[in-house]
């Protein structure tokens, strides 16, 4: 994979198709592979971009010390797109993602032309309060506890089946969570983003987003753990362009549960802008 050397450290991406740039903004503990059922298809229209993040499971610790708070991560998505010397860009984020581009958005940056949301982090609920044990974790040591479940593979699938209403391969799974189980500096890193979190700062971004008049597409179940449709409803109350897809069958990650609905909704919304 290409490798974007930024001033935190190295963010690695996938880089594929050609077109108007879409770049793909994933959650907590998994990799920009979230997006591999959509990405194939789309890159026979567009340019696809999907960074690891480092969010706990990119391969390659971040420079020791770095800032890399949801501000700091939002400005490291800013960076990659400015890096790549890419105009008029899609963002596609879900999950704790969403939150990150809520900041990015809120920060300004010009050359990002439209938004697709699926269910996401929003307002005061970042993180939903069922996983906050995270945030625990990352403050307080010796807790390493949190992360026994990932060590175990019916664990994981129990895991990722709240993500998903389809199951995520085991395989996927596995990947995503090998590098935080066996560097400590992949720990460190999330550790830092985990820490860093404030859910004053999303709702101060929802505010600023009450300005934001470019186009933002939300494709949202109505009904899934974490993120509720609610919220949808109320950022399509709150955006002065918003439209809202309700997804059937499907869980936080669309991508995984309906990604040809997801293909097909991004190929229309892309193609009536740009």
């Amino acid at each position: 994979m290409p490798t974007f050397q930024s001033a935190a450290g190295p963010i690695q991406y996938r880089d594929s198709g050609d077109g108007p740039p879409i770049v793909f903004v994933h959650g907590l503990f998994v990799t920009g592979t979230m997006w591999r059922k959509i990405v194939g298809p789309l890159s026979g229209r567009f340019r696809c971009i999907a960074p690891d993040l480092p969010l706990g499971a990119h391969q390659t610790p971040m420079n020791p010390g770095v800032e890399l708070g949801p501000r700091a991560v939002a400005g490291l998505v800013r960076d990659l797109i400015v890096n790549l010397d890419l105009d008029d860009v899609t963002v596609v984020a879900t999950d704790t993602g969403g939150a990150i581009t809520q900041l990015l958005l809120a920060e300004g940056c010009d050359r990002i032309g439209r938004v697709v949301l699926t269910p996401c982090d929003s307002f005061d609920n970042f993180l939903p309060k069922s996983i906050r044990i995270f945030q625990y974790w990352a403050r307080v040591p010796g807790t390493d506890f949190v992360l026994q479940p990932f060590k175990l593979r019916l664990a994981r699938r129990a895991l990722g089946n709240t993500l998903a209403k389809h199951s995520i391969p085991d395989a996927v799974l596995g990947e995503w969570v090998a590098p935080l189980l066996a560097q400590q500096g992949i720990r460190r890193d999330v550790r830092a983003f985990l820490r860093g979190i404030d859910n004053r700062d999303t709702l101060a971004a929802a505010e600023i987003l009450r300005g934001f008049e470019r186009p933002v597409l939300l494709l949202w179940p109505r009904t899934l753990p974490f993120f509720p449709f609610a919220h949808a409803e109320r950022w399509v109350r709150l955006l002065p362009d918003a439209k809202l897809v309700e997804v059937p069958d499907s869980y936080t990650f669309v991508s995984e549960d309906q990604p040809e609905l997801m293909v097909r909704e991004i190929e229309t919304f892309v193609g009536q802008r740009v």
